[in-house]
């Protein structure tokens, strides 16, 4: 169970890569930005939920609480990723202000990215852990 937690952790990591892609696509097209970023949303949405179904895998999977609590943080962070979206746009659409707060939005990017490549590396090291140890008992 826990090499399915480092598996779909680092399917997360590769989602996110994709979510950077999908964001800077959105800014150089040449569509109304609602429809240019609607990929980059959807694809938001789906790791949030995604996001929160690896914080139930990884408390299923027994693995350590440091782990459990940054997918939670993770979650967490996606979920500000909309609250910065809405709070941005109460400002009215080119304003300052909501380019200043939008800003945040990409921070909060990089932070989700490097927790969730802390995560995987914690996971992946967790889950050969325990193969090395099991494959040391059967000898």
């Amino acid at each position: 169970m826990k090499k399915l937690f480092a598996g779909l952790v680092s399917l997360l990591l590769l989602a996110e890569v994709v979510q950077f892609y999908l964001a800077a696509s959105g800014a150089f097209d040449s569509a109304p930005t609602e429809e240019a970023f609607s990929p980059h949303r959807f694809l938001g949405y789906v790791m949030l939920l995604f996001s929160v179904v690896l914080v139930v895998v990884s408390a299923i999977a027994r693995m350590p609480g440091r782990i459990t609590g940054r997918m939670a943080m993770v979650a967490g962070l996606v979920l500000i990723q909309s609250l910065i979206r809405e709070v941005a746009k109460s400002f009215g659409e080119g304003s300052e202000t909501g380019h200043l707060i939008f800003g945040v939005h990409a921070v909060n990017g990089l932070l989700i990215v490097g927790t969730t490549l802390w995560l995987v590396r914690q996971a992946r090291q967790i889950a050969w852990q325990q193969t090395e140890l099991s494959h040391a008992t059967r000898s």
